[in-house]
């Protein structure tokens, strides 16, 4: 079909222009130009880039069909201008896109920079392509959604490239400040915009919720400073009270108090440039011998109800998809079930939601919490109970309706299942919440300190520990270049309890975890994360030899309480 477009400038209609679609709308990026362009529709990215950690997350094939436009000469965008708006292009609804990153490049509104601290960070983007595919695989699960949020609100969907910088779009990412999630909320930032964090929950994962507190953060800070975008994002990182003061600052001496013109930490001075600079990547991929595998148009997921607690195991499997699936949607539960006090909904693929919603009305409470019968025997206590069946009081207390108090000899109670199969990002993320939420040190086995020429794949196999473990540990993906004299944690070390010493007849009960091989895994490796013995891990599985094979699944038994290993 034919479309007309047109492009407004400050001083009226320019130019108007058709433009050839082929089976659907497609229209090239409105960044400034000096000179008429062509943009051409790229297929399917031949770089290549390392094993995703998003499951299901290849892109999908398009036509390959080319559409080009000649932009004017004469773009109303004021050279000298270098926060400006961007012309928008008229005519075409962003549901018509057949590409996502089209319709990001139709929104975007900040003004093209030509200085010297975005092309370093552009280079670096060009010259690292595995970087940048990773990001964008990923995000292929939640982009869409964070774009729809931000043309929901009017605001520049240069946003969207937010999480790149922030997480490269991983929803576990964790760093040394222990922020958390796609946009790295630190814990009392979350708090202050809404973000929920107990036992079961983080809110500062959650794809929904972490969006939204991030939007309205960057909204807050937007109309903070008066409508400057660029000291929004950098309020962002840096928070604003720091933005006020190195304003403050300028004006006292009669200096400007752009973004450019302050003193701000050097993360925030680097931060800023970095979004720059990915937008004008994303925005031409072409300059630079790059292209991007096209993401659809298109919801990956929606939201269904619940109707209350649910063991996710359980919803995996009436979902008709993998556990692993189900928590990369929907992360911020770091347990077995979803939080009793609420949400009660979880994302889903959309070709899941209708078989989802067919089968949990069919199940009873038992079946939703996937539960086992317990009597309470003389000697038994509350917290002794919560141990042995790898949870805590209040949890036993919520299945249960349980007020406070002691329990009666021969009470039924309903206890959560003592298998608890969960992937090693929520095992992690757990363990996390189990070491700061409950206000004890995440205490190191050791920390080494990186030598020119280190990568984390050869620290990781000096030391016989999982490079995704020590990665997210520390913050950093598995690829992330390190620096000399850079100081990492290895695994933590196992918290036991006061009472780990054997005198409860519950203090070497065990739960049990499956790990899933992955290549390069080793069993010392695995042991060493784990904190286990290779012998146990041999005894457990009743392996014939030692060797691994990717995908093998290895039974791997925890003891309650406090995280720590059984010894046996």
């Amino acid at each position: 079909m034919i479309t007309d477009h047109l492009r407004w400038t400050q001083s009226g209609v320019v130019l108007s222009a058709l433009l050839a679609l082929a089976a659907c709308a497609h229209a090239p990026g409105t960044r400034p130009a000096t000179a008429p362009q062509v943009i051409t529709a790229t297929g399917t990215s031949g770089a290549a880039s390392a094993s995703a950690t998003t499951p299901g997350t290849a892109a999908a094939s398009t036509d390959s069909t080319s559409s080009s436009v000649a932009q004017s000469g004469a773009d109303s965008t004021d050279s000298s201008a270098e926060q400006g708006e961007l012309p928008q292009v008229a005519g075409i609804n962003p549901d018509d896109y057949a590409d996502l990153f089209d319709r990001m490049r139709a929104g975007f509104k900040l003004g093209d920079v030509d200085r010297p601290a975005v092309q370093q960070q552009l280079q670096w983007f060009v010259d690292n392509p595995d970087y940048v595919q990773r990001s964008f695989r990923r995000s292929e699960l939640y982009l869409y959604h964070i774009v729809k949020q931000l043309e929901s609100r009017g605001m520049p969907l240069e946003l969207a490239l937010l999480p790149v910088i922030e997480s490269a779009y991983e929803p576990y990412a964790y760093s040394r400040a222990r922020a958390m999630g796609l946009w790295q909320f630190i814990p009392g930032t979350g708090s202050r915009f809404g973000l929920k964090q107990n036992w079961w929950y983080d809110g500062r994962r959650d794809v929904i919720e972490s969006t939204r507190a991030a939007l309205d953060y960057l909204q807050y800070l937007h109309d903070e400073f008066h409508g400057d975008w660029l000291l929004a994002i950098a309020g962002y990182n840096c928070g604003e009270a720091a933005i006020v003061q190195a304003i403050a600052v300028n004006q006292a001496h009669g200096r400007p108090i752009d973004f450019w013109s302050l003193r701000l930490p050097a993360e925030t001075r680097a931060y800023v440039p970095k979004l720059l600079a990915m937008k004008r990547l994303v925005a031409a991929p072409e300059n630079y011998s790059l292209t991007f595998s096209p993401i659809p148009n298109r919801p990956y997921f929606v939201s269904v109800e619940t109707f209350g607690q649910i063991d996710l195991r359980v919803a995996a499997e009436i979902a008709g998809v993998s556990p692993e699936v189900l928590y990369e949607l929907n992360p911020a539960f770091h347990r077995w079930a979803t939080d009793p006090s609420g949400p009660y909904s979880l994302l889903l693929p959309t070709d899941a939601a209708d078989v989802f919603r067919a089968n949990i009305t069919q199940l009873n409470p038992d079946e939703r919490m996937r539960v086992t019968q317990y009597v309470v025997r003389r000697g038994d206590s509350m917290a002794a109970l919560a141990r042995h069946f790898g949870t805590t009081p209040q949890v036993v207390r919520e299945l249960n309706d349980l007020p406070s108090g002691a329990l009666v000899i021969g009470t039924e109670l309903r206890v959560p299942s003592d298998v608890s199969e969960l992937p090693p990002k929520v095992l992690q993320a757990a363990a996390l919440f189990d070491a700061h939420g409950r206000h004890r040190l995440l205490r190191p086995r050791m920390r080494v300190v990186v030598h020119r020429g280190d990568s984390l794949w050869a620290i990781a196999r000096r030391h016989g520990v999982d490079v995704h473990a020590l990665a997210l540990l520390n913050g950093l993906q598995p690829g992330d270049t390190l620096r000399a004299g850079q100081r990492l944690m290895l695994t933590p070390a196992a918290v036991r309890t006061s009472d780990a010493s054997g005198t409860s007849s519950h203090s070497h009960a065990t739960r049990r975890v499956t790990y899933i091989v992955r290549a390069g895994d080793t069993l010392y490796g695995i042991a060493r994360v784990f904190q286990v013995t290779v012998s146990q891990i041999v005894s457990w599985n009743r392996l014939a030899h030692r060797a691994l094979s990717p995908g093998q699944h290895l039974l791997i038994r925890l003891a309650r309480g406090g995280g720590s290993l059984a010894a046996e």
